[in-house]
């Protein structure tokens, strides 16, 4: 892992959109741009954009899910996505932030055609558990 004093090795890393950028990932209605953090941090940190993919269907995408993982911060880059947590329903919008504390239960119950989502986990790798 490339540690030092105790600390993954990080490297200087930078990414800029291209018209490829965007990839198939974790879930079939989104797709990911990598922002290449696992690469540059030895793993410790995962930062991608999601474009979630229209039209919204509640039976592909509204599953009940938890993450195991020790931070994860989302930021809406565009449009509006609407999400339970823990029972609580919030939406958010272009410009809300909103942390997910580590295993919080949660579901996707809708989004705009155009929302994009920044997220940054740690750790890079994680499960993901549907309930």
């Amino acid at each position: 892992m490339g540690e030092m004093g105790g600390k993954p090795h990080q490297k200087f890393k930078y990414s800029h959109l291209e018209d490829d950028s965007f990839e198939e990932g974790l879930r079939a209605y989104a797709k990911y741009r990598d922002l290449g953090m696992v690469e540059a941090t030895s793993g410790m940190v995962r930062a991608h954009v999601i474009k979630l993919l229209p039209p919204f269907d509640a039976e592909e995408v509204s599953k009940r899910h938890k993450h195991d993982v020790q931070f994860q911060l989302l930021y809406c880059l565009k449009g509006w996505m609407k999400g339970e947590y823990d029972g609580q329903e919030v939406v958010m919008r272009e410009g809300s932030c909103w942390l997910q504390p580590p295993n919080i239960k949660h579901t996707v119950l809708g989004y705009s055609d155009d929302c994009e989502l920044l997220e940054i986990i740690m750790p890079a790798d994680f499960d993901t558990k549907e309930l």
